[in-house]
């Protein structure tokens, strides 16, 4: 078919009326699906500026297929092209055609548009993916499953949402249309639950098979249900905008594995104070109006985002927030959804006031308060380490305190996936005074770099300042990088230890760079009198309590945040939200938004 459409890129433009055979321009003209026009002058557009002649039995020897449709052109009905006129500035030859029987022009010419269309996108489509699926809520509750249906033509992609029903009535319909192409379809379950994780993956992985032997078929891809199930037909359209991909663009569309079709928007909350601000938005108390829980939302500007090309560290976050939900000392994701503009996590509210918060008032804490926070700040990080995650970016501003004084770390944007055991990776981030020397030196680092990020914390809970500040950035890296660590002060042996060994220069070295990890920096001595089992478990009393009254006690909150007013755009949604879009305007995001799953219901 492409060699065809190299040889003929034939592209009709318009009928004429007249019946003679004169070649006079100035009669009037009608689109070609006008199929009550028999007029015996077509006029063409020819992407070549050769004279043809094409012979119909020629032309559909050549392509079969193009019987498919029932369109079939009159045996043996020759057309003359011959060159009328070259228009220099749009660079393209007109051209004008005449044959004996003008009844035939229409039902030939409307099957060879037909063709034509169906070579140019047999041209330009590459591939067609099923890549995620998501399951989406409905109304009372039911939910079902829809699949991403990935499409990439030329320069452009998009991608469908499409439900099992409508990947089984396409497969019907092929059944009767192409007999003779063998294409398989996963079965119906008619038992059990269809919202299975497992049995969505294996469901998915057989229609990828079914898209992917539609795709490698010429023949099926001029069906008007095919082109409709992959909205094909949206490559003529100069109406319709796909999305350009490019190396950059494409690293950030991340397979984030199923998801959930989230029913939560914004005017699903009471958007009560705000509490937080960072580079992209803000975080705001909210209550669930159904629900009548608080939780703290934090809403980020697409555009911002974007264009500090930090989308893919929001999907990072996203999604490690899914793989360390309910651990005691991390904040938990209850639901993430996205608006046209914006993106929203739905998060534990902790209103017990940030580290650094405290730290600012009591300038330094007790060598047992720093204890107990270090032991549990070491707890999650041991847990993040054991799911492949290094966080990178522990602070006293990302460790909140709950409303019984018990460490809570947020803020995974900095975070990063896949590395297990001494698994490295060289990206330069996190905050100035708490790098490790290897991400300074831009060295290959593993997870040991968190254990540098605990000493720092510990050593600034004791002693007020990080290790090595200082206000000139390259100052403070040289001395992170060359200086000797200086303990002063009257602190412990074991704490001045455990200081000296999380602090040391060398990644090799380092308490928590072996095979052990955590369990070889819960094993030193300054951490001997803490039973772990009651630690994680929160039944050791926390030495300070934060002495919150109730969710709007907010006296551990920074007033600069609370007493600003709240956006009215916080709260505006559009009708696209409510929908499945065939292209979301930012293919960035796809796949942000999820909400647990509470009932087990029919795909």
């Amino acid at each position: 078919m492409a060699n065809c459409f190299e040889t003929y890129p034939l592209k009709v433009v318009e009928v004429f009326e007249s019946n003679s055979g004169d070649c006079d321009e100035t009669d009037g003209t009608k689109d070609i699906d006008n199929k009550n026009e028999t007029g015996s002058l077509v006029e063409m557009k020819l992407q070549s500026q050769k004279l043809l002649e094409l012979n119909v039995n020629n032309l559909m020897n050549l392509t079969p297929d193009i019987t498919a449709s029932g369109n079939t052109p009159v045996p043996n009905l020759k057309v003359s092209v011959f060159e009328l006129d070259y228009d220099e500035n749009n660079n393209e030859s007109k051209y004008k055609s005449e044959e004996t029987e003008p009844s035939c022009w229409v039902k030939f010419l409307s099957c060879l548009c037909s063709w034509t269309m169906s070579c140019d996108v047999l041209e330009k489509v590459q591939t067609a993916r099923v890549q995620d699926s998501e399951t989406w809520d409905i109304e009372k509750g039911s939910k079902y499953t829809v699949y991403k249906v990935v499409v990439h033509a030329g320069t452009s992609s998009w991608f469908i949402f499409r439900r099992y029903a409508e990947f089984h009535k396409l497969f019907e319909s092929l059944k009767k249309q192409a007999p003779n192409i063998q294409l398989k379809l996963p079965g119906k379950k008619l038992f059990g639950n269809n919202l299975d994780p497992n049995f969505i993956a294996v469901r998915q992985g057989g229609l990828d098979n079914f898209v992917q032997k539609i795709i490698s078929q010429p023949s099926l891809l001029q069906l008007p249900e095919v082109r409709e199930f992959f909205k094909l037909d949206n490559l003529n359209n100069p109406d319709v905008k796909t999305s350009s991909t490019n190396d950059d663009k494409s690293e950030n569309k991340l397979n984030l594995g199923p998801t959930e079709r989230s029913h939560a928007k914004p005017t699903d909350f009471e958007f009560l104070k705000i509490i937080g601000q960072g580079s992209f938005g803000k975080v705001l108390l909210a209550r669930h109006k159904t629900e009548n829980k608080y939780y703290a939302v934090k809403v980020l500007n697409k555009g911002q985002v974007i264009r500090k090309n930090e989308a893919k560290h929001i999907m990072t976050e996203r999604n490690v927030l899914l793989k360390t939900h309910n651990h005691p000392f991390l904040v938990s994701l209850h639901y993430s959804f996205q608006t046209p503009e914006k993106l929203y996590f739905v998060l534990d509210y902790v209103n017990g006031g940030e580290l650094f918060f405290h730290l600012q008032k009591e300038r330094v804490f007790t060598e047992s308060r720093s204890r107990f926070y270090a032991a549990e700040m070491a707890c999650a990080l041991g847990y993040l380490h054991s799911k492949g995650i290094i966080y990178r970016d522990l602070k006293p501003e990302n460790i909140l305190l709950d409303a019984q004084g018990h460490v809570v770390l947020t803020d995974f944007g900095l975070s990063k996936e896949g590395l297990i055991g001494t698994d490295t990776t060289k990206t330069f981030c996190g905050t100035p005074e708490y790098l490790a020397p290897e991400i300074i030196l831009k060295e290959e680092y593993d997870r040991s770099v968190d254990w540098w990020c605990l000493g720092t914390v510990l050593y600034e809970m004791l002693f007020g300042w990080p290790p090595f500040y200082c206000r000139d950035t390259s100052k403070m890296y040289d001395r992170i990088v060359n200086k000797p660590l200086c303990l002063k002060g009257t602190i412990t042996e074991s704490a001045r230890d455990v200081l000296c060994k999380l602090l040391e220069k060398d990644k090799t070295k380092r308490l928590g760079s072996g095979y052990g990890d955590f369990e070889d920096v819960k094993s030193h001595s300054f951490f001997k009198y803490i039973n772990w089992d009651d630690l994680i478990n929160k039944k050791i009393k926390p030495p300070f309590n934060p002495q919150v009254e109730g969710v709007m006690d907010l006296k551990h909150i920074d007033p600069d945040f609370t007493k600003e007013q709240i956006p009215a755009s916080i709260e505006q949604i559009t009708e696209r939200i409510l929908s499945a879009s065939v292209r979301e305007a930012d293919e960035m995001f796809a796949g942000f938004s999820y909400a647990p799953q509470t009932a087990e219901l029919s795909a």
